[in-house]
C-alpha cells in the first residue's frame, strides 16, 4: 500500500484481533501464528490491528454475568493471553501499523503501572499505541482474579484521573478512594508530549461514561455488531456523544469517531451477531458510507479472523484505496 492511495482511504480500517483459546480442548493460540498473522495483515494494507483486554470468558457466556462462579460452570470456555504483553512483542515485530486495545480494562491493573506500561510500549512502537480504555464489564473475571468488580464505574474515573495527569502534566497528583498517585512522574516519557490517543469505549452509552468520554477521550468508539450493522444504526450513537461534549463545553468536532463492526467472508458467519457480508464492491460501499457518517477510524471483527480472512478481505482495502 503505497501513502499515495493510503491518502485516498476515506477512513482507516483496523483488524480486531482475538487471542484466546477456546474451550478447554481449543488449540493454544501460539506466538508463532499470532505474529504470522499481524504481519500479514500489515501486508494486506490494514491501517491498526486491535487486541481485547480479557483473561477468559465462562463457557456459555460473554462475560457480563454477576460475580461468582458462571451458571455452575468450573472451567473456563475462553482463556486470552495478556494483551499489552502481546502488543510489546508485536510493536517490535510489525513495523507500521498503529496498535490498539479494544479495551483495557483499569479493573485489572493499578491505573499508575498501566500508564507506564503503555508509555514503555509507545516508546517500544515509535508512538504507534492506542490506548482504548473502560471500566470492564466482566464480574466474573474480576472474581476470578482477585479484583474488585464494585463500583466500577466511579474506580474508572479515578483511574482515568490519574492517567490524564500522567500524560498531560508530566506528574499525576491524585488522592481517591480506590486508586491514588502520589508524585507519579513521567520518566522517562515516550515519544508523543501527551503520549497516546485515549479512546474509550466500548460500551460507553451510560451518562457518566459519555460525560468521561467527553472530558478525557481524544476518540470515542461506538460498538454496533450485536445491534445492527445498518448505518441508520450510528446518528443515534452519534448524537449521543454529540451532547455529551456539549454538556461538558467541548467542540464535538474535537473527538475522533471510531466504530467496530463485524464482517464475515468466505461463507462464513458470526453466531448471533449481524455482520457486514457481500462482495469487496459492496463492502467498500458500506465502509464509505460509514466515512460519511463522521466515523473515521473502524475495527472490524472479521470472520474468519485467519491468513484466508485477510487474503479474502485484502481487495476491500484496494477499493478503499481508490477513494
Amino acid at each position: 500500500m503505497s501513502t499515495t492511495s493510503a491518502m485516498k482511504r476515506p477512513l482507516k480500517v483496523g483488524l480486531f484481533f482475538p487471542h484466546a483459546q477456546v474451550g478447554p480442548d481449543g488449540r493454544k493460540p501460539a506466538w508463532a501464528n499470532i505474529v504470522a498473522l499481524a504481519q500479514r495483515a500489515e501486508q494486506a494494507g490494514f491501517d491498526s490491528l486491535w487486541f481485547p483486554d480479557h483473561y477468559f470468558y465462562p463457557r456459555g457466556d460473554l462475560g457480563l454475568n454477576p460475580v461468582g462462579p458462571p451458571r455452575g460452570e468450573k472451567e473456563a470456555a475462553s482463556g486470552f493471553w495478556d494483551c499489552w504483553t502481546l502488543i510489546s512483542a508485536i510493536a517490535a515485530s510489525v513495523p507500521r501499523v498503529e496498535l490498539g486495545t479494544l479495551v483495557s480494562c483499569t479493573g485489572y491493573r493499578n491505573p499508575g503501572v498501566l500508564a507506564k506500561i503503555v508509555d514503555t510500549i509507545e516508546e517500544v512502537s515509535g508512538g504507534r499505541v492506542i490506548l482504548g480504555i473502560g471500566g470492564g464489564d466482566s464480574g466474573y473475571e474480576h472474581h476470578a482474579l482477585g479484583l474488585s468488580y464494585d463500583n466500577r464505574i466511579s474506580r474508572f474515573e479515578e483511574a482515568m484521573t490519574i492517567i490524564h495527569h500522567y500524560f498531560h502534566d508530566g506528574i499525576a497528583n491524585v488522592e481517591g478512594k480506590h486508586y491514588s498517585a502520589h508524585e507519579l512522574e513521567r520518566r522517562p516519557a515516550g515519544p508523543r508530549p501527551n503520549g497516546p490517543p485515549v479512546m474509550i469505549g466500548t460500551l460507553a452509552t451510560g451518562q457518566r461514561m459519555l460525560r468521561l468520554t467527553a472530558q478525557y477521550a481524544d476518540l470515542w468508539n461506538g460498538w454496533i455488531i450485536r445491534r445492527s450493522t445498518d448505518i441508520a444504526a450510528i446518528p443515534p450513537l452519534r448524537e449521543a456523544i454529540d451532547a455529551a461534549c456539549i454538556a461538558q463545553g467541548r467542540d464535538p468536532a474535537t473527538l475522533g469517531r471510531t466504530l467496530t463492526v463485524g464482517v464475515s467472508l468466505l461463507g462464513r458467519t458470526m453466531p448471533g451477531n449481524e455482520t457486514i457480508t457481500g462482495t469487496p464492491e459492496q463492502i467498500a460501499d458500506t465502509f464509505r458510507a460509514i466515512a460519511r457518517e463522521g466515523i473515521s477510524h473502524v475495527q472490524i471483527w472479521l470472520t474468519p479472523t485467519s491468513s484466508a480472512g485477510v487474503e479474502a478481505f485484502a481487495p476491500v482495502l484496494e477499493l478503499l484505496d481508490r477513494g
